[in-house]
């Protein structure tokens, strides 16, 4: 028992270390890019690049290391398109270290609850959806938020339009002038256009990484407008009424929806809340479901578990 709770505390701590080291590497990444700004072949003189320029350590060759075993597992880039459209600053590699760190604690923690090895592998094993469902959740709610503020956005570029000032230098004055996620957007574009892309294909590259329906129309406008012509101010006018009304029918759907998600939520919960209570105050009552047969009928639970609160959340999710 002494050797077992010895080698829980190595991982634990380990966990805590992996964590705190990705973190830490997190931070550096300003300093890194500041150091490949520098790294030019004009202006050498100007700044001591060797001043600036710090020696990779293990824990940095660690997360280059993973990064690159990553990419090549992730040939689509889904994990990085994942943290590009959650506005989090991390490389994948510091993502895997921050995902195992919680796993292995999580995993600490259920085992020393429960007293299940079977248990706390699950919950290792569980450790990249929660990572993955966390960021699917910063996503959803920046979307949210970006379609909630777009209408009155779309109204300001109308009245730009019509106070005589260039679509262009509209979505300018309407990046500068909000806040939140449409502002960050809007400020990336008017980049790219400055850059010298084209402002439709900025526009394009905007909808690609909002991949919302409400920029969907948006984009179509913007082009459809300039290869027939027309006047783009009442287009973005009643683009706005457009996307304010779609936002009420949203929302009164939602409220009417409102009992079977949190059925579907309270039902996929309260198993394993239950498992977890039982196993925690008499630990040898949960036994014979990890052993033998038990293991089976408790894989088809959950599969049963998993299939109902699908079935529910199906039936609740209406497109509007």
């Amino acid at each position: 028992m002494t050797f077992l709770r010895l080698t829980a505390g190595l991982l634990v701590g380990g966990g805590f270390a992996v964590i705190v080291t990705s973190l830490l590497l997190a931070r550096r990444r300003s300093d890194l890019d500041l150091e490949e700004l520098l790294d030019l072949p004009y202006g050498e003189d100007d700044v001591d690049v060797t001043a600036v320029v710090r020696t990779t350590g293990v824990g940095e060759r660690a997360i280059m290391l993973a990064s690159q075993l990553v990419e090549q597992v992730d040939t689509k880039g889904t994990i990085r398109d994942l943290l590009e459209r959650a506005r989090i600053p991390l490389r994948t590699g510091e993502l895997v270290g921050i995902t195992a760190g919680g796993g292995v604690i999580g995993a600490f923690v259920v085992w020393m609850l429960s007293g299940q090895i079977l248990m706390a592998m699950g919950t290792m094993a569980v450790a990249p959806v929660v990572t993955r469902s966390v960021l699917k959740f910063r996503i959803r709610r920046r979307i949210q938020r970006f379609d909630s503020d777009l209408p009155e956005v779309v109204a300001l570029i109308a009245s730009s339009m019509s106070a005589g000032h260039t679509f262009a230098r509209a979505i300018q004055m309407a990046s500068s002038e909000s806040e939140g996620p449409v502002a960050e957007e809007l400020r990336r574009v008017v980049l790219e256009t400055q850059l010298g892309q084209p402002l439709v294909d900025a526009l394009d590259h905007l909808r690609d990484r909002v991949r919302l329906e409400s920029v969907d129309l948006l984009v179509d406008a913007v082009r459809v407008q300039q290869q027939v012509g027309g006047s783009l101010t009442d287009l973005l006018h009643s683009l706005a009424e457009f996307i304010r009304a779609r936002h009420e029918l949203t929302r009164e759907v939602k409220v009417l929806t409102a009992e079977g998600r949190m059925s579907a939520t309270v039902l996929g919960a309260l198993p394993l809340f239950m498992l977890l209570a039982m196993g925690t105050l008499n630990p040898g009552y949960t036994d014979p479901l990890f052993q033998g047969w038990g293991i089976v009928w408790l894989a088809m639970s959950a599969g049963m578990v998993a299939l109902g609160v699908a079935w529910i959340r199906k039936l609740s999710d209406l497109e509007v």
